[in-house]
């Protein structure tokens, strides 16, 4: 067995900042020079391993999570999310959570979320200017935003929900820039400096108002009708008898409003940046919308997934000695990261990988599980990829039945990182020529994720971190 990946000599300084300034193309050009694998080093990580070959993949989420543990590998998200979110937890504690959480996310549970969705849809076409250029992710992590607060959270519209809103905002955009990444791993070396303060108060104000919530909704004398994923949560138990504990909730309800929320609106911001630009695919979805053709609208939220991923990569730790892969050895304490960029841009498992054509997620052969991968896979697959992917859906859907929109110029969005995600520079910039009202549409038929027929094999399973 060979030891280490090859990789590239430059000292970290180096590559941290091709991984702040021009990670894509940085990552693609290691992955021409070296392979399916390589060794980098930056002041994020010392030592990771990136994957480029979806068969190699395959063994990552394959691989026992005693071995390779992506709670470990999503440390950096610490002091935003808690360290009982459910996206830090390895093994038994993270299983535990998880099959807490996984019936609220259930397919056939979109359903209750639907008008939820469509109505924070038609609240965003409503507030937009007519005959002038804006741009749309603000709009969509408002939409989003407004979807976790009601679907997820349970809070009505009103002072409380806008409270909320607004200390989850301050929270979020200090570590949602382009340095937010590094600001969040250097956090425990920075000591008691200023923004560490700042963002510390704010996370405190962001919790007093959860555990509020939490103690008058343990007290709902509605609690077990009620429908949102903050009540269930409330309910579950495990096998033992045990329900969540304040702390549990706490985290796993902020790992939802926060993670939940800015990758859905990026993912549409995206979709429509490529829809607008494609004349026609955009012909084929307004055809779709009018006939009530879900295939395609689906296949048009997963293709702006693959061509625009809004994560660029996951990750596992390697723990229990050594680990082989692909005729390497990975020595203990190693990430690996499979890029989800590179791979959904191979021309080999994606012919014209640049070209949005949502018809690959229809045809007979469609990309599997190892191949297309927003959502990470394996057991740490995005426990709110049904839930995501359908609330892209209802959005594109009633957006395109309301509006037309025009991108403001001819230009593709350039992709920008912002702490983890990738977005477009510009927020995909718009006009709307014409917005068409809210009751003039028929009502089309509606699909939850588990209801749409299963077109990728059975491989495995397509995580979020």
């Amino acid at each position: 067995m060979a030891g280490p990946p090859p990789g590239p000599r430059l000292p970290r300084v180096v590559q941290t900042a091709f991984f702040l300034f021009g990670p894509r193309r940085f990552i693609a050009r290691m992955h021409r020079r070296y392979g399916p694998l390589v060794q980098l080093g930056t002041a994020f990580d010392s030592n990771f391993v990136m994957v480029f070959d979806p068969a190699l993949v395959k063994e990552v989420f394959r691989a026992p999570p005693d071995r390779l543990r992506a709670g470990e590998a999503n440390a950096v998200l610490g002091p935003a999310l808690g360290m009982r979110s459910v996206l830090l937890l390895d093994g038994e504690e993270h299983l535990r959570q998880r099959r807490l959480m996984l019936p609220s996310f259930h397919g056939q549970r979109m359903r209750a979320y639907e008008d939820v969705m469509r109505e924070a849809a038609d609240r965003a076409v409503d507030s937009w200017p007519l005959e002038s250029e804006f741009a749309l992710l603000p709009w969509m992590q408002q939409l989003t935003l407004d979807v976790i607060l009601r679907a997820v959270f349970g809070v009505e519209a009103g002072p409380r929900q806008d409270e909320l809103k607004l200390r989850l905002r301050q929270m979020i955009e200090p570590v949602a820039n382009r340095f937010g990444l590094l600001m969040m791993v250097l956090m425990p070396r920075l000591g008691n400096n200023r923004a560490v303060r700042q963002f510390e108060e704010r996370r405190r104000l962001v919790d007093e108002l959860i555990y509020d919530e939490i103690a008058r909704r343990r007290d709902a004398p509605d609690l077990e009708e009620r429908e949102d994923v903050f009540s269930m949560l409330l309910l579950a138990r495990d096998e033992n008898g045990q329900p969540m504990t304040d702390e549990e909730l706490r985290d796993q309800l902020v790992t939802l409003l926060v993670a939940g929320h800015e990758t859905t609106a990026t993912g549409l911001a995206w979709a429509f940046d490529r829809i607008l630009r494609t004349p026609s695919v955009r012909t084929e979805l307004e055809r779709a919308v009018e006939e009530g053709d879900d295939q395609y609208i689906d296949a048009v939220a997963k293709e702006a997934l693959r061509v625009r991923p809004v994560i660029p990569g996951v990750g596992r730790v390697v723990r229990g000695g050594p680990f082989e892969l692909g005729g390497y050895t990975l020595r203990e304490g190693t990430e690996i990261n499979p890029s989800i960029a590179v791979i959904h841009a191979r021309g080999d498992m994606f012919p014209g990988p640049r070209d949005f054509r949502p018809e690959r997620f229809l045809e007979d052969d469609p990309p599997d599980t190892y191949t297309w991968i927003p959502f990470g896979g394996g057991t740490r697959r995005c426990l709110g990829a049904s839930f995501a992917l359908f609330e892209m859906r209802v959005v594109i859907r009633r957006v395109i039945e309301r509006t037309r929109l025009e991108p403001v110029s001819d230009t593709a969005e350039h992709v920008e990182r912002r702490g983890i995600t990738m977005v477009p520079k510009t927020g995909t910039r718009v006009v709307m020529r014409e917005r068409r009202p809210a009751g003039a549409q028929s009502e089309t038929r509606n699909l939850a994720e588990s209801e749409l027929p299963v077109r990728v094999p059975s491989t495995g399973t397509a995580t979020s971190r």
